[in-house]
């Protein structure tokens, strides 16, 4: 019988010399490339050079070495063919019965700080890799395909029951590592046209979407407990959500990533929009924020906003925008949070949150901006993208519509509220005003189908703190309803869209109550 062989040729060589040497023992032959064969020689390990299989140099530095007949003729050919096998013999070539490749690290080539230029990029474009990785991933029942460092002991496991022999390896192994080996190369292809097209095309929205992503996490379930979840953290290097690291509790859930996300989106809004403060702090619950404040202290940020509804902060997601100081963590005492985000924890302030059982502290150092990028939802049958970031505003351009207008004050206060809106499920309003240290919301109505009626809820909840408060609202008003009841608990300013066929009917309301109403030109809706 002939002796197997193996092609192995790879850019992370994690445990490579433990896979050739057992090969090695077993009567395998290794046939390798460059740095691969170099490393396996400083070994001790016996190695056939590619160049040596093919005939014919590696050129162009490495560029050109294993896309030759000898190559994928040996891993392609199908070894229950007769005509085949006598064409890969007439040719002069022998099979290759194991593929072991991994890639050039492009991701993290893409993910480097300062930025890698467009060559440098270029030049981790894999071209023989993934050509083999494909070749033998097609021919799995004849060639075991090895693709990552944690296949290789349990393939080496079935080598070794069957005394070496490739068939050692079963079918269903076979295509298991068929399965990751395509995963691999869509998932690395994917990683190139994105990150090509950032720096390459102008477009906000590509023409086609292709997603990219880590290995997937297992989560204890999904939003109930009958759906299984999972969490796939964005292929590169880890960011937002994938970047922070966990202290204390059991594992997230589906639910806490979802609120987790709309703290961290509000909380980065707030920082960029809200320059004028130095703290700030988001409450959440099921992903709609119930209290959110701005303040000259951290304590009185988680105060401020605690207090816009306190009842539904029970069991919620809390975002700060600084790393958290012993008070503030004194300040929450023993308040029933799931999650906690924050830059950091000074480290008294993390034992003192860490006391209450099942709190998850998350750190994300830096928290990061806020910036615009496609998003991408799904639907039956499609999928949406859209361009999505903090609330873009021409605040040089928002118009007073009423005789009486918003001063400076009233204007910060106006892009404070206008930050959180943006991230309240529509139909949405909010009722915001200026507190001791900075500015608060008071009330909040979110994901109403009557305008009006949110207006109602969040003057419930917001009780005699409506008067004098500002209230906001994602979209327009169709009627003056919304005004109407607005005065009845006083409310002292609207800041609005503007762009109903009876803003004229609405202005004249706002008027008649001496209200000072504002028209950004920019709805917010959130679906």
């Amino acid at each position: 019988m002939e002796r197997p062989r193996a092609l192995i040729s790879v850019w992370d060589k994690t445990g490579i010399e433990g896979l050739a040497t057992s090969l090695n023992s077993m009567d395998w032959e290794i046939i390798s490339t460059g740095g691969t064969a170099s490393k396996l020689r400083d070994a001790g390990i016996e190695v056939t050079d590619v160049s040596e299989v093919t005939g014919h140099p590696e050129v162009f530095d490495g560029r050109v070495k294993t896309l030759h007949p000898a190559v994928h003729g040996g891993i392609l050919v199908r070894r229950d063919s007769d005509d085949d096998m006598h064409t890969l013999s007439d040719l002069g070539y022998a099979g290759i019965d194991l593929v072991c490749v991994n890639l050039y690290p492009f991701e993290e080539t893409a993910a480097r700080e300062p930025p890698a230029s467009d060559q440098e990029l270029i030049e981790m474009i894999d071209i023989g890799g993934p050509t083999m990785v494909r070749s033998a991933a097609k021919n799995h029942a004849d060639v075991i395909i090895v693709t990552a460092p944690e296949q290789y002991e349990p393939v080496l496991r079935a080598l070794s029951e069957s005394n070496g022999r490739p068939s050692g390896v079963g079918l269903e192994m076979r295509r298991e590592l068929a399965l990751s080996a395509f995963q691999s190369t869509a998932a690395y292809d994917s990683s190139v046209y994105n990150e090509l097209s950032s720096r390459y095309s102008e477009k906000t929205i590509p023409s086609r979407i292709h997603v990219s992503s880590g290995e997937g996490r297992e989560l204890r379930y999904g939003e109930n407990p009958h759906q299984p979840a999972s969490f796939f953290p964005a292929s590169g290097a880890p960011s937002g959500l994938s970047a922070a690291v966990q202290h204390g509790g059991k594992p997230l859930s589906y639910n806490n990533y979802l609120d987790l996300d709309a703290a961290l989106r509000l909380a980065r809004s707030l920082k960029q929009t809200c320059d004028f403060a130095n703290h700030s702090c988001v409450v959440i619950k099921h992903t709609n924020p119930c209290g959110a404040s701005v303040a000259d202290s951290q304590v009185s940020a988680w105060e401020n906003a605690l207090a816009s509804d306190p009842e539904s902060a029970f069991g919620c997601v809390i975002a700060f925008d600084q790393v958290v100081g012993k008070e503030t963590a004194e300040a929450i005492g023993k308040h029933f949070f799931e999650c906690m985000i924050a830059p950091g924890y000074e480290p008294e302030a993390l034992d003192l949150l860490a006391e209450s059982k099942n709190r998850r502290m998350l750190a994300l150092e830096p928290l990061g901006e806020y910036s615009e990028e496609p998003t991408i939802r799904q639907v039956q049958g499609g999928w949406l993208s859209q361009a999505q970031g903090p609330p873009s505003i021409d605040w040089e351009n928002a118009r007073s519509v009423t005789t009486r207008s918003l001063d400076a004050e009233g204007l910060k206060l106006a892009r404070f509220g206008i930050s959180v809106i943006a991230e309240v499920q529509s139909n949405a309003i909010i009722l915001v005003s200026k507190t001791g240290s900075g500015f608060a919301t008071v009330g909040i109505g979110p994901g109403q189908t009557s305008r009006v009626e949110a207006v109602r809820i969040a003057s419930r909840r917001a009780g005699d703190r409506a008067k004098g408060a500002m209230m906001v609202s994602d979209a327009f008003f169709p009627f003056r309803d919304s005004i109407d009841t607005s005065n009845e608990i006083g409310i002292s300013s609207v800041v609005q869209p503007g762009g109903s066929i009876r803003d004229d009917e609405v202005i004249e309301a706002a008027n008649e109550f001496g209200m000072a109403m504002l028209f950004t030109g920019t709805r917010l809706f959130r679906h």
